[in-house]
């Protein structure tokens, strides 16, 4: 039986940190028409949640036209989960964005009733999360506070302070992604995941090794205590992802009820 957050967060019925991690595909679609063709595409797979990489659009920068888009966008989607995402240049975001026309964007978002969770980086500093934070609770959108490493997998006390000042900075869910040099990192982010799951972490996590030396994460991380993987949709929106299917398969075998 895996290790379950003491805390669970409930979007549109899907559980998270329950009794199995769930599957989160991404929307990294350039234009209105892609990020529309995969969302119909993928949201047909039945994934557990979907995330909308808006940094990844042409429109992210026209205010507006992005509000539209996640209309057209929830739309397409039903009453699936999504989790909306407008990732800093300096943690892997596709596009630079400036700091205020992020956090308008975000707000805005938020505001529609098309948006279950936003995903915003512990590196934007507290002022900016204290006000992401104060909307989401107006709006009953849930808060993912993240750290992104593309380059390295820090030690493991780095990791788990991490996990430690998302949750007390206020996160609905905890995120981490390190990036491994070896198989060594990819143990470590597991042993941090773990101590963390067992020794003060109440609320859900997410916890990634990213690349290929990393894909057990992905698969196992939920026996550690993360409490959602994300998949390939159509396009990947991070390294070593694993299709739908194949990781849905190897999550039947260890979540078995």
């Amino acid at each position: 039986m895996r290790q379950q957050s003491i805390l669970q967060v409930v979007v549109r019925g899907a559980v998270i940190g329950g009794p199995r991690p769930l599957i989160c595909l991404p929307l990294v679609g350039d234009t209105r028409d892609t990020v529309l063709h995969e969302a119909r595409e993928l949201a047909a797979l039945r994934p557990d949640l979907l995330e909308w990489r808006v940094d990844g659009c042409e429109l992210v920068e026209n205010r507006e036209a992005c509000l539209s888009l996640l209309q057209e966008l929830r739309g397409c989607i039903g009453d699936m989960p999504l989790i909306f995402t407008c990732r800093i240049d300096l943690e892997g975001g596709m596009t630079k964005i400036a700091r205020e026309q992020r956090l308008e964007l975000f707000v805005a978002a938020m505001a529609t009733g098309n948006v279950d969770i936003v995903d915003v980086e512990l590196c934007n500093g507290l002022q900016f999360i204290q006000a992401i934070k104060e909307r989401a609770q107006a709006n009953n959108v849930k808060l993912i506070l993240s750290y992104h490493n593309f380059t390295e997998t820090p030690s493991e006390p780095f990791l788990y302070a991490k996990l430690v000042e998302a949750q007390n900075a206020g996160a609905d869910i905890a995120k981490l992604a390190a990036m491994p040099n070896n198989y060594g990192d990819v143990l470590t982010l597991l042993s941090a995941t773990n101590k963390a799951r067992n020794e003060i972490i109440q609320c859900p996590m997410v916890t990634i090794s990213m690349g290929a030396e990393g894909a057990i994460s992905r698969l196992a991380g939920g026996l550690f205590g993360s409490d959602i993987t994300f998949a390939v949709g159509l396009q990947p929106s991070a390294p070593g992802q694993i299709p739908l299917q194949a990781l849905a398969g190897v999550m039947d075998v260890l979540y078995k009820e």
